[in-house]
């Protein structure tokens, strides 16, 4: 069934067709009718799960970890601020291995008071060991919940994960969505079975203190289980395209980038203006191309590597700055390509914070600059602030 719906409908849908057999609520704008929607398919039968009402973000998580301990399935969604109350949970999740799955609606984080997008608030919880999905739009939004769940609840893994949409772009965004038949997802998504759990019948102990002698080997454990997430989440796309005829590229989403000189590379909503300048500038004989960052963890290193030998230079467009050296897209980069060959430039652009828009116009300024960068082979900055009202057009600026 096709339908016309905003992002969050299609998460609350998602949400619907995976059937978590618990689900924490607590409202956080512009997440907040994620779970309103969701409660009305609990009030009228549609869907059948524990419905939690709590009385704060970090609760909702609570929530989640202890009936996932109990070996069910579970879901919740916040944005912002509430995800950063949910931080410490977020560690005990991933540590615990525990497949939890959530939504995450990307909003700037305050002050200034802000209730549009940016990527900064998924960005603070790279390092809590979760996967993390960037959703280009409502369709990836549904279709990334259902793969998730496989992803994430496979036994070689048991990490949890979340999808984050783009604040009013997604969330509050009306588009087509197919809508798959439940007997193709429960096909695809069978009931999830937990290798341990809480039983009376058989009492064990979890999360308890560990010494220092075995601490260190959770923590690998850990990273073993996401460097699996990586073959994982390629073979699940794979799977999903079979039965259902959508795929997502797997790990990094390439457009146009076979023959291309250079590309730019980001997450999120901005990469479909990007698609666009791209069909535009081929229209013109210019060889470039779109790489979307749908995987921010596991990063994609080898795919990055292999985009990397083929171009003469990279633009990195990021919705968030983490006030390191650069941003953290192009550090993770950076990272990935400094113990190879490869020295090609690589300019980043922070760009659209707080919900700026991000028009074709600002795209085809940062596609001039990058190849009049890959013509030189000269870079005259790694860091550009785009767009800044400081005076200049940004489309002048370039």
């Amino acid at each position: 069934m096709r339908k016309v719906v905003t992002g969050n409908m299609a998460a609350a849908i998602g949400a619907k067709l995976c059937k978590p057999d618990v689900i924490s609520a607590y409202p956080i704008t512009p997440q907040t009718t994620i779970v309103e929607y969701i409660a009305d398919f609990v009030a009228d039968g549609s869907l059948k799960t524990q419905y939690v009402k709590v009385e704060s973000e970090h609760s909702a998580m609570a929530a989640c970890i202890s009936a996932s301990n109990l070996g069910v399935r579970t879901f919740t969604a916040t944005s912002s601020h509430g995800l950063l109350l949910m931080h410490e949970m977020l560690g005990w999740a991933s540590g615990a291995r525990l497949p939890v799955v959530m939504v995450n609606v990307n909003r700037a984080i305050g002050p200034p008071w802000s209730v549009w997008v940016d990527h900064l608030d998924a960005i603070m919880q790279r390092d809590t060991g979760w996967i993390h999905i960037f959703a280009e739009n409502n369709q990836e939004v549904l279709d990334s919940m259902i793969m998730m769940y496989k992803i994430c609840e496979d036994h070689d893994v048991l990490l949890p994960g979340m999808i984050h949409e783009d604040a009013f772009y997604l969330s509050h965004t009306s588009e087509p969505v197919d809508i798959p038949d439940q007997s193709k997802v429960d096909e695809f998504l069978p009931k999830y079975k937990a290798l341990v759990k809480m039983d009376l019948d058989n009492p064990l102990g979890f999360g308890s203190l560990v010494m220092p002698d075995n601490y260190m080997e959770f923590r690998y454990k850990i990273a073993l289980a996401m460097d699996n997430v990586r073959e994982k989440i390629i073979e699940v796309d794979a799977d999903f395209k079979r039965l259902f005829g959508r795929s997502y590229g797997g790990m990094l989403d390439l457009y146009r980038c076979e023959d291309a000189e250079y590309v730019l590379l980001g997450a999120g909503t901005t990469a479909s203006t990007v698609r666009e300048v791209v069909d535009e500038l081929r229209e013109q004989g210019k060889k470039v191309g779109l790489a979307r960052l749908r995987v921010f963890r596991p990063f994609p290193y080898e795919e990055i590597r292999k985009l990397a030998r083929s171009v003469k230079a990279i633009g990195v467009f990021e919705r968030a700055f983490a006030f390191g050296y650069m941003g953290p897209f192009m550090a993770e980069i950076g990272g990935a390509l400094y113990n190879t060959d490869i020295r090609i430039p690589i300019k980043d652009y922070i760009i659209g914070l707080g919900g700026r828009d991000v028009r074709t116009k600002h795209i085809h300024a940062i596609f001039n600059d990058l190849e009049k960068i890959a013509n030189s082979g000269k870079l005259d900055k790694e860091l550009k602030w785009f767009g800044l009202n400081d005076g200049n057009r940004p489309e002048e600026e370039m």
